[in-house]
């Protein structure tokens, strides 16, 4: 890997490791020489630049019987390589991206191997054959059928994934509809009971850890055999979940409120991978404490795409809120409550009326403020109760089990949203289905409630910046 030239050097020069960093650079070349090192500016969504090396180059991936060279392209932070690199795919005029587990709708690749980034023990080599793998079980590729195609094999393929891909969702419909809650005590049991009163399931799976501190429960409905619900103290029975609930806390007694949190991390950390394992195709929803944070954890941890990772967040005061204004104040249009669940959190509106069918957007309009502001104020008293939140995580569930795309507002991955370039988890309004979360546009929110959302997204930031993921 030659990096001699003297952009590649200035660049390096600013590396806060530039010794490993060269080191990490020459092993990457022995196993991957089709990968070249080159300077250049990457953009964050903040809108900031950096000047950063990149590898661009191929990678070898087999499939079907074939051989494929996949372009891809690592940013590398100048932290490298103690932060993982920034991971791109680089699709030819002729290929179109196929967005999926593990990777975005503009080829940004996700893998186990970033979330879980832990120098010396994950390089740059190992991430690398992990990618390749993962590459040669779903293809991220595809050829672009034109009518200039030459190939009838490749564009063979082509419509044979669509018909595969068209054939595995009548599939999914036609399976046993499974869903499991993992974590006992009252909110536990409240998601539980309220599952099986709003969703039509085959299966519920309840699981009681008996290390979290809301354990407890299990007991009661073994004695008395719900139907549809099966006990156990095993994460492998919630494999083939549709939606898995995760309700479990581990309150330490530190006094540090980020030390406190941290406990609930390193639950995190021993059921959240597990969970994925069993269940690849599942949509996470998260209920425990803070969470805005657990939420992001759980992302982090997953290895999931963000629109399958969501928090329960905002969805009960966003009801709430819809019903006071529907009810006492005669304005019937839904409203949601944004931001992070804390008392910076702040009400928005909807521009389309409760029973339309057209698609709602997030509508800012100075005549409804006071009303909006009334029906917050209404609300302020109701606290979130063990079986309210069980309810509204019933109520997410549901969206979820019968594709019903209705808008709730979730705690969901924040970047990039009204010009947020942190990576932050707030509740946003999303429309939920049997894929996962759509976020709804962002929109230009007043002086004092940007303040807010500002506000949070440093908190936030600080707290996770703090957490040993």
């Amino acid at each position: 890997m030659d990096l001699k030239p003297e952009k590649i050097q200035r660049v390096l020069s600013k590396y806060k490791f530039r010794d490993v960093a060269i080191e990490e650079l020459q092993k990457i070349h022995r196993i991957f020489p089709d990968l070249d090192p080159h300077p250049g500016t990457y953009t964050f969504t903040d809108s900031s630049q950096k000047d950063l090396l990149k590898l661009i180059g191929v990678i070898p991936v087999k499939y079907d019987g074939r051989s494929y060279n996949i372009p891809i392209q690592l940013w590398l932070l100048d932290s490298f390589p103690f932060t993982p690199p920034i991971c791109l795919l680089k699709p030819t005029s002729n290929m179109v991206i196929r967005e999926g587990k593990h990777v975005d709708a503009k080829g940004r690749i996700h893998l186990p191997g970033l979330h879980n980034w832990d120098y010396p023990r994950s390089s740059v080599v190992g991430l690398l054959n992990e990618m390749i793998k993962k590459f040669e079980e779903v293809p991220p590729l595809s050829s672009k059928p034109t009518e200039d195609t030459k190939d009838p094999h490749e564009l063979m393929a082509f419509v044979s994934n669509l018909q595969i891909n068209d054939g595995d969702n009548r599939h999914l419909s036609q399976q046993n509809i499974k869903v499991s809650v993992i974590g006992g005590g009252d909110l536990g049991m409240a998601c539980v009971m309220s599952i099986l009163s709003k969703c039509n399931v085959d299966k519920l799976v309840f699981i009681d850890l008996t290390e979290s501190s809301t354990k407890g429960g299990s007991t009661d409905l073994e004695m008395f055999h719900l139907p549809k619900v099966q006990v156990s103290k095993d994460l492998s029975a919630s494999a083939g979940s549709r939606v898995i609930v995760v309700t479990a806390n581990s309150w330490s007694s530190e006094e540090s409120y980020v030390k406190v949190v941290q406990t609930n991390v390193d639950l995190y950390r021993g059921i959240i991978p597990s969970l994925v394992h069993f269940s690849p195709n599942t949509l996470l929803l998260i209920a425990s404490q803070p969470v805005d944070i657990m939420t992001h954890v759980a992302w982090r941890q997953s290895g999931l795409p963000p629109t399958r990772v969501i928090g329960a967040g905002c969805n009960l005061d966003s009801e709430r809120l819809s019903y006071i204004l529907t009810v006492n104040l005669n304005l019937h249009k839904p409203a949601w409550v944004i931001g992070e669940l804390s008392d910076n959190k702040v009400p928005v509106l909807s521009n389309v009326g409760l029973n339309s069918n057209g698609t709602p957007e997030i509508a800012r309009s100075n005549s409804h403020k006071p009303l909006l502001d009334r029906g917050f104020g209404l609300m302020k008293n109701q606290g979130q109760r063990s079986w309210s939140v069980g309810l509204s995580v019933a109520d997410i569930t549901n969206s979820i089990l019968t594709d019903k795309n209705k808008t709730h507002s979730i705690s969901t991955l924040a970047q990039g949203w009204g010009g947020i370039g942190a990576e932050v988890f707030l509740s946003l309004p999303c429309m939920l289905g049997a894929n996962g979360s759509a976020r709804l546009a962002g929109v230009s929110l007043g002086p004092e409630e940007d303040s807010k959302i500002r506000t949070s997204v440093n908190t936030l930031s600080t707290l996770m910046s703090q957490l040993r993921i």
